[in-house]
């Protein structure tokens, strides 16, 4: 079960995800941050169906979508070129890029190695592409009200997944 307390009660599908665009070569539901990659970033995360908190563990991730999974270039990118500002109201970040257009990481939390929901609402894990050092770790992007960085995490957890282009 995906419950927690504040204003999120659950890791149901997030209505709040929220993004503007620019320019009519961004792809439709990708937003343009005025990246210097050019990477675009989807505006919503990836829905997961039977699991209400959308969370997939590594080899779902890449199995189901390959290359569109950020590297971990584009998350550390992401993390430094925006502005990240966490916002209360929707608990996540409002992440803004430097031609004005923005995306929103909601902390939808993460799913341990033994199945148990955790942090929902005061934590947000996205799957990068980049497998870690070793075996069982692979790359992710931890954000919560007080830090955003990369994290090695262990293949099994289940984490939310933000596509690129």
């Amino acid at each position: 079960m995906c419950m927690m307390a504040m204003a999120i009660t659950s890791c149901d599908k997030d209505s709040t995800d929220t993004s503007t665009s620019g320019g009519n070569t961004t792809p439709a539901g990708y937003v343009d941050l005025g990246l210097p990659s050019g990477t675009k970033w989807n505006s919503t995360n990836e829905t997961k169906p039977n699991d209400t908190c959308d969370f997939y563990t590594y080899d779902e991730a890449i199995a189901k979508f390959s290359s569109s999974l950020p590297t971990d270039e584009q998350l550390q990118e992401l993390i430094d070129e925006c502005d990240w500002t966490w916002n209360d109201a929707k608990i996540g970040y409002d992440v803004l890029g430097s031609n004005g257009n923005s995306i929103f990481l909601p902390a939808k939390g993460y799913r341990d190695c033994s199945g148990s929901v955790e942090r929902v609402g005061t934590i947000g894990y996205y799957w990068s592409s980049t497998p870690g050092t070793n075996e069982d770790h692979a790359w992710c992007l931890l954000s919560n009200s007080d830090d955003k960085r990369l994290y090695l995490n262990y293949l099994c957890s289940g984490l939310s997944v933000r596509l690129v282009k």
